[in-house]
């Protein structure tokens, strides 16, 4: 797949176009941020043309649904909860590190109840169910979860903790449920969408400003229009499992735009909002940046392929935090491993494993060349089976769980034994439970400062090792980008090299440098789709005469 820029098409002095269609403004990409943006945008008054390869929704239809959201919002209180945006600020400033500056996340907490109140206008709802124990995802009973790293007492003694992921209620996977309500919304609203209309290049006029787009669409209701709506379902089903087969049909996709689909040249009277996710799906680009994180399962759509962020860097834009991936390596559900122990090579810990999947990734990849080898004795073996017996976790849960349990599953009668069969050193790895299972009596403080109440004693074995490395293929572990184009963090303009606006271009969601830019937590990309769609279609308005919807 291709990594270089997407040249734009440059107009002289003297040239001019015939327009197709003329639109304040032009949404690049139809998921979170562009549904949030072309809202907005409407609300203030300006007309708004979406645009998008697929059907739209991106990676946010595909998603959890969870936003991440406090300083005090109504289910918070509900659930008995006190939260403030200083506390969610101190929380967040360990996780979001100098993506953004100090006042761009502050208002991005002082704002996040405000901005969960305009997505329950756009008709998504929310609830203050909280599960009774830490998950990665709740079940359908519950709707409002510690979605990071909050209780975690390290993290807990420099901010109060709180429940902050807000999953949108709804019947399975709530990402469905959350895009519907912002599609449903944009279209009564009197947002335009094109789908299957692909943007493949910006429209500059002579003075270098972004002042339209060329698109290709294939006609709506054609035959050729509905096999390539049908295809590209299945290439998003497959993609993460069977990439080889995705990629052909992939391919067949491409030759259905090819032939059938019509160039449309495309007026932004006001400015153009490139909102088409992160690359995760173009290998090349991943391999350029990121190349460790190669072995993970891209998790999103194949319309996360980059596309947005080469557009803008046709026209001079600049990509930054490219080598930001997170990776999930989430061992929570079942409870009963994330009281067990991960270690490295050398047989030795290196972090606690309550943790929020996304952390313990990072140091799995970033620090241990993607190892994690997952210690457990009888008794948390036995524990974690009961654990996802059906009807208490997601089937995509525990469906990994008992494959690994099954054909993943190495027993040891001594540390020794199973330190063999790991080919890890076995002093190392006596040492390691031996000081686990210590601080498990109470007999001193956990190395690496896990609760007490996630602590085992692993004296007794039996003792069961599961290989979670990063390659596992038995338990893949999914990846998301998180760099993109730098904006201004006051409007969501697009910079270029000298860190100066580009007239006319916009950037947003996960197309951009946001506040989920640097470590993840669940809610984070979506809340920050929610922040910065907002924030670029209010600065367009504002920086433009219109007449707000509802005047």
């Amino acid at each position: 797949m291709d990594t270089l820029p997407l040249e734009p098409l440059r107009l002289s002095a003297q040239q001019t176009l015939v327009w197709d269609v003329e639109s304040d403004l032009i949404v690049v990409g139809f998921g979170g941020a562009g549904a949030c943006a072309a809202l907005e945008a409407r609300e203030r008054g300006l007309s708004v043309l979406a645009l998008d390869r697929f059907a739209g929704g991106g990676a946010t239809a595909r998603s959890g649904g969870v936003v991440y959201a406090g300083g005090g919002t109504p289910y918070q209180a509900q659930a008995g909860y006190d939260d403030t945006p200083e506390a969610m600020q101190r929380y967040l400033q360990q996780e979001v590190g100098d993506a953004v500056d100090e006042e761009t996340l502050r208002d991005f907490c002082q704002r996040s109840a405000e901005h969960l109140a305009w997505l329950e206008r756009q008709g998504a709802r929310f609830e203050a169910s909280v599960p009774p124990l830490k998950t990665s995802y709740p079940s359908d009973r519950f709707y409002l979860y510690y979605s990071g790293n909050e209780s975690v007492p390290s993290y807990a003694r420099l901010a109060p903790p709180a429940p902050r992921g807000h999953r949108t209620k709804g019947r399975g996977m709530s990402g469905v449920n959350l895009f519907s309500a912002l599609r449903t919304s944009a279209l009564a609203k009197g947002v335009t969408l094109y789908s299957q209309c692909e943007v493949r290049r910006l429209i500059l006029d002579a003075q270098g400003a972004v002042i339209g787009v060329e698109a290709w669409r294939l006609p709506p209701g054609a035959a050729a229009t509905r096999r390539h709506a049908r295809l590209a379902k299945l290439v998003t089903a497959l993609h993460p499992y069977l990439p080889a087969l995705a990629e052909r049909l992939s391919a067949r996709l491409r030759g259905i735009e090819a032939e059938h689909a019509q160039r449309l040249l495309l007026r932004a009277r006001r400015g153009v909002l490139l909102s088409a996710g992160g690359f995760i799906f173009n290998r090349e680009l991943v391999r350029q940046h990121a190349s460790r994180y190669l072995d993970g399962l891209p998790l999103g759509t194949p319309g996360c392929n980059g596309s947005g962020i080469r557009l803008g860097q046709g026209v001079g834009a600049v990509p930054a935090r490219m080598d930001k991936v997170s990776a999930w390596r989430f061992i929570n559900p079942p409870l009963a491993w994330a009281r067990g122990v991960i270690v490295n090579a050398a047989g030795e810990r290196y972090c606690n494993e309550e943790v929020y999947g996304a952390k313990l990734g990072h140091a799995m990849v970033e620090e241990q060349d993607g190892r994690a080898i997952l210690i457990l004795n009888r008794r948390l073996l036995l524990d974690s089976l009961r654990q996802v017996a059906p009807g208490r976790v997601w089937s995509f849960q525990r469906l990994p769980v008992l494959l690994n349990l099954l054909f993943n599953c190495r027993r040891g009668a001594s540390p020794e034994a199973l330190a063999e069969r790991l080919g890890l050193p076995a002093q190392a790895l006596r040492q390691t439970l031996e000081s686990y299972s210590r601080a498990a009596r109470g007999e001193c403080a956990d190395a690496l400062g896990k609760s007490t109440a996630m602590l085992a004693d692993l004296d007794q074995g039996p003792w069961y090792a599961l290989d979670l490395s990063f390659g596992s293929k038995l338990y893949p572990c999914p990846a998301i980008t998180l760099g993109g184009l730098r904006v201004c963090e006051r409007s969501g303009r697009v910079l270029d090299a000298a860190g100066a606006p580009i007239q006319g271009l916009y950037s947003a969601g996960r197309n951009a440098v946001g506040v989920a830019s640097n470590l993840y937590v669940s809610g984070l990309s979506i809340a920050d789709c929610v922040y910065s769609g907002r924030r670029a279609a209010a600065h367009l308005a504002s920086s433009a005469t219109a007449t707000p919807l509802n005047a």
